[in-house]
């Protein structure tokens, strides 16, 4: 099942989300120009549990200080899938998100969301010395925040069946509820310590979370609409 479009427009240009989007592209293709130094890149600006959760710079060393590689990390991605994938669920929820809370708080929700997500991904597995990368953290805030949002909201979805595919149009509270149950299937094992697939499962559980946490803080306050009387 995956969402390709919903049918929730918006008042204003979703200029944060472009932005967003257009900045993790840029990223992508710089790690493309590196060539074989793609991987060393990875490990000095992607976010690493053991440096973070000791504060200890590991070799080849950060090219910014090791807190910041948990922003840095959210703007990396691992291949053309990881990011077309997380691009894709940004461009489809991120425009409502940015228009119900405005562009400044929007920015800092989506930075707060990624952060959080990073954060549950170290607590469960603060000794991993692999680099964490990827925008879906903060993504999977922006998800949390349409969720309540939008519950009712028509979001249309590819369903694969056999050899048929379908379009069909389902609630976000749908669509979003079985992403977010999915993450929480195939995160639980990871705790037993079976392989996660090379996925921060915990980090998508963590952002979803974060995002329906601190919605309410980030929502810019409407005016009430004026209702005329005439006698």
């Amino acid at each position: 099942m995956i969402p390709f479009k919903d049918d929730n427009p918006t008042e204003r240009y979703p200029f944060v989300t472009v932005s967003l989007i257009l900045a993790n592209v840029v990223v992508f293709l710089y790690q493309l120009s590196l060539g074989r130094g793609a991987e060393r890149f990875l490990f000095q600006m992607g976010a690493i549990p053991y440096e973070i959760s000791h504060m200890v710079d590991l070799p080849p060393l950060a090219a910014v200080p090791i807190p910041l590689t948990l922003i840095s990390a959210m703007f990396m991605h691992g291949g053309f899938m990881h990011l077309g994938g997380n691009m894709l669920y940004l461009w489809i929820f991120g425009d409502n998100v940015e228009d119900a809370m405005g562009r400044s708080r929007f920015l800092l929700f989506y930075l707060i969301c990624g952060i959080a997500a990073s954060g549950l991904h170290i607590a469960i597995d603060p000794n991993s010395r692999i680099p964490m990368v990827g925008a879906s953290g903060a993504i999977a805030g922006v998800l949390g925040a349409y969720l309540l949002l939008y519950p009712q909201a028509r979001v249309y979805t590819l369903l694969f069946l056999f050899f048929f595919i379908q379009v069909i149009r389902l609630p976000a509270l749908m669509v979003l509820g079985f992403w977010f149950l999915l993450q929480i299937l195939y995160g639980l094992p990871s705790l037993g310590g079976m392989p996660g697939g090379g996925v921060a499962w915990f980090a998508h559980i963590g952002g979803f979370l974060a995002g329906m946490i601190l919605i309410k803080g980030f929502v810019r306050p409407r005016p009430a609409k004026k209702i005329w009387y005439f006698r």
